[in-house]
């Protein structure tokens, strides 16, 4: 049985203390929450009777813990990784693992000298369909890649940014392309290979914050295929989708929903058997806003430590995502076209001559 730490009783806790808290997760168990307001510490400890705390290092001194999950605001996942780091625990943050790219460096070098795990969380990687479209395309069912595509049309309206004063901000929170959207991101990235580079523009269309709600971007992928990421939280007045496509010579795949959780199309010129049923079997609807992949990722963190296996998202493939979205924003404030990878012109290394 792993001891599982929440540090960060906010929105998100919610779903992972109930994960946790309720004996929703084999082999887990919730043994402590923490956050530096005591109210929300308070309550979601005596709401699963567990200790809480306003200090997590008095926390990880006064329990024993094998796993903190990170759910603070994005800006100070950071600072906190690297604090408990220390502490010689594995642990779990919540997307983005950090707003740059020096600050997920310093995440992975405090975990790597410490020798433990650092785990991203990106559970719609673990939605049922997401996993069939990636079997298709491990297969390579799709053959030449054509076109990926992610849309994210959410409604979140001022009073949701008017709850925490860090909300819609660039030091702590980042806007769509950060928060809400950073899990789409990451699989369109993770589906269609690495990307060559990107063109963006944004806006804050429909709320009073410091980040955008709006964001459009062309994808230009290293295997030629192209892309494009569509992203706000301005659809009124409710959720509209959360999804993506992708196009191959060989067929196409779309799986839409509010939460990459509905499977739309899956049409391959070459037919296998189990084609027909896979609508009707690799759609699920999940019980909340964040998908239904928190348990399977949790599964899936506990296997990791428990069998000493490989893990699907570790520090450095956040870090990837993480670079794509810089990247993003890079071209949104230039204005042009942003390469993400440095391509050697003069370097002599590995050349024959003569």
């Amino acid at each position: 049985m792993l001891n599982f730490a929440l540090v960060g009783c906010g929105r998100i806790a919610k779903r992972h203390s109930e994960l946790l808290g309720n004996n929703q997760i084999a082999n887990a168990r919730l043994a402590a929450v923490c956050d530096i307001v005591a109210s929300k510490a308070e309550a979601i400890g005596k709401q699963f009777s567990v200790p809480f705390y306003t200090d997590m290092h008095d926390m990880m001194r006064r329990e024993a813990i094998d796993v903190v999950v990170v759910l603070t605001e994005s800006g100070l996942h950071a600072e906190h990784v690297v604090a408990l780091a220390k502490h010689g625990k594995h642990i779990v943050v919540e997307k983005p693992m950090a707003l740059t790219l020096p600050d997920a460096d310093r995440m992975i070098a405090a975990c790597d000298a410490a020798r433990i795990r650092l785990f991203v969380v990106k559970q719609n990687r673990f939605n049922v369909p997401v996993v069939k479209l990636r079997e298709a395309l491990e297969a390579g069912r799709f053959g030449k890649l054509v076109m990926g595509t992610v849309r994210v049309r959410w409604c979140r309206t001022q009073q949701y940014y008017d709850q925490d004063s860090w909300r819609g901000t660039w030091a702590l929170d980042g806007g769509v392309l950060t928060n809400q959207a950073s899990h789409h991101i990451d699989m369109l990235e993770w589906m269609m290979g690495d990307v060559e580079s990107v063109f963006a523009m944004s806006r804050t269309a429909l709320v009073n914050v410091e980040t955008e709600d709006t964001a459009v971007v062309a994808v230009r992928f290293a295997n030629g295929a192209l892309g494009v990421i569509e992203a706000t939280t301005a659809a009124r007045p409710k959720d509209l989708e959360g999804s993506i496509s992708v196009l191959g010579e060989g067929g196409t795949v779309v799986i839409g929903g509010f939460a990459v959780n509905e499977m739309i199309t899956w049409n391959f010129g070459k037919a296998e058997p189990g084609d027909g049923e896979v609508l009707e079997k690799y759609s699920v609807n999940p019980p909340s806003v964040y998908g239904f992949g928190h348990q399977a990722y949790y599964d899936h963190v506990v296997s990791c430590i428990m069998n000493n296996s490989a893990q699907l998202v570790d520090g450095l493939a956040g870090r990837r995502s993480l670079e794509l979205i810089s990247a993003i924003y890079e071209s949104i404030e230039t204005g042009k076209e942003v390469p993400l990878r440095f391509r050697p012109t003069r370097c002599r290394l590995g050349h024959r001559h003569g």
